[in-house]
């Protein structure tokens, strides 16, 4: 009996570890969902983020930093800009981050009005993984449209073929690798296929999501980037800092003036040198800058305009938009390091006065 009663011990204890061990990893791994315990008054040295996967090495880093000389947490979910849009939106989260400025449908849903911030610049590549190919492979526009519409099937057609003269191809499938998720990066990706090819345009479409004529998803730049580096034949598009800590390769893009670009951070500083709108909202994809890589985009911090609300205190706010106004200007030192462009002064100004226009119970927060 003493057995039995001793085993059956062991069985509950056992169960109540496996319970702990579980509710300690809940939100790590992909982070759907922040606790979001510490923007309502739980935790006023902590900072919740969410959103953009496109930034986060940069924003890791910027954190990091931060906290060495402030002591400011910032627990930072990567999760796509879907999913950060969406609990701005639910106000779970202190804020949010995005590739793609939030759309009418996503206004529509708010409560109260939202700001974006240029944060950071980086470019999207298109990566491949064809472990033969020693030469580095240009592609255009149209090549790549058709690539990721399923209608150039293998690596040695034609089409690829007589933009990459002497380069011996592989008669290998194509295996096309994308989003899964709501992402800012295919925001971006999109909105310059659509730009580029006019059935592309009609047939598929932008957005942040959209119905993939081929190939298989993943989560994350993170998730592309390993699908991609897992299966010889295979293509997507990732970021930049991305494709490089993983080394792996990436095209040379034809761009409007008709100029092979590789994505480099003077090519993404080339695409990005613009007039920046009062709002921060621009594209930057498909530039006409001769020497500028035409797949490039801003990442925005996104905020409430208006601070008070869920039993926020007004210090907590001062220090998030602190952080945000360090990001914008001392953190930028952080980027060229991690292959992102740092921000042009134009965008720098129009995020000063995005930042100074926050205010908490009507009233300016930074002066």
């Amino acid at each position: 009996m003493k057995s039995m009663k001793g085993l059956a011990l062991a069985i509950v204890a056992l169960a109540i570890s496996a319970g702990m061990t579980m509710s300690s990893c809940g939100d790590s791994g992909n982070g759907s969902k922040a606790d979001s315990s510490a923007n309502k008054g739980g935790d006023e040295n902590t900072i919740l983020g969410a959103g953009a996967t496109f930034p986060n090495p940069l924003y890791s880093k910027m954190f990091s930093e931060y906290n060495k000389t402030t002591g400011l947490k910032v627990n930072y979910q990567s999760i796509g800009s879907g999913g950060g849009i969406q609990q701005l939106t639910a106000k779970t989260v202190d804020f949010g981050a995005s590739d793609a400025p939030m759309n009418a449908k996503q206004d529509s849903a708010l409560t109260a009005p939202v700001i974006h911030i240029p944060a950071t610049a980086g470019a999207v590549v298109i990566s491949y993984n064809l472990p033969d190919l020693k030469d580095t492979l240009k592609l255009t526009p149209d090549a790549v449209a058709k690539i990721f519409m399923g209608e150039i099937k293998k690596w040695n057609d034609k089409a690829i073929a007589s933009i990459n003269p002497g380069v011996k191809l592989p008669a290998m499938d194509i295996q096309v690798a994308h989003r899964s998720d709501g992402s800012g990066t295919t925001n971006i990706f999109t909105t310059y296929l659509s730009k580029v090819n006019k059935d592309w345009e009609s047939k598929v479409g932008k957005g942040s999501s959209v119905n993939w004529p081929v190939g298989l998803g993943g989560k994350g730049n993170e998730g592309v980037a390993g699908s991609i580096k897992q299966t010889p034949g295979g293509i997507g598009y990732v970021e930049l800092a991305y494709a490089i800590q993983s080394n792996m390769a990436f095209a040379k893009l034809q761009n409007k003036a008709g100029n092979f670009i590789t994505p480099s951070i003077a090519s993404v500083t080339a695409a990005a040198n613009i007039t920046i709108p009062a709002d921060a909202k621009v594209s930057l994809t498909n530039t006409d800058a001769p020497d500028g890589y035409p797949i490039s985009g801003l990442s925005w911090i996104l905020v409430y305009k208006e601070q008070k609300y869920d039993n926020r205190s007004a210090e907590k706010v001062s220090k998030m938009l602190k952080l945000i106004q360090w990001m914008i200007h001392d953190g930028q030192q952080y980027s060229a390091a991690l292959n992102y462009a740092p921000l042009s002064p134009a965008a720098v100004a129009v995020g000063d006065a995005q930042l100074k226009s926050v205010t908490y119970d009507g009233k300016p927060v930074l002066q």
